[in-house]
């Protein structure tokens, strides 16, 4: 396969040292380079697959168990009736701050849906 020219730019040290080993090694930078995003293309890409092999098995695990989200619906419908009086935010819309992955200001159905969803 051919080689394809690219710019990168190195931080200044990460330059130097690189113009050293070349030297010392008697080998192109280039080829130091390749070698090196080499190794860490081939690392990287195995502990992606890792995590995502991780992922998979997690929802896959949530699906046997509840493969419709039947649980979460009929929470969610079990608490739209407990609350359905005392929830000052039903039927409005809600337009708030993200604080910690979730809205600062829920309303006790969606804070319950929101607990049984996120723990």
């Amino acid at each position: 396969m051919p080689h394809k020219a690219t710019t990168v730019r190195l931080e200044p040290t990460l330059q130097q040292g690189l113009e050293t080993l070349s030297k010392v090694l008697k080998r192109p930078m280039n080829q130091l380079i390749n070698e090196a995003l080499r190794a860490y293309v081939s690392r990287r890409s195995r502990e992606v697959e890792q995590d995502l092999d991780q992922t998979l098995k997690a929802l896959r695990a949530y699906r046997r168990r509840d493969p419709s989200f039947t649980s979460a619906i009929a929470a969610a419908a079990q608490a739209e009736a407990e609350h359905h009086q005392s929830d000052p935010l039903d039927g409005e819309v809600v337009i708030g701050e993200l604080v910690d992955g979730r809205v600062a200001q829920l309303g006790p159905v969606a804070a319950e849906i929101h607990q049984l969803l996120h723990g």
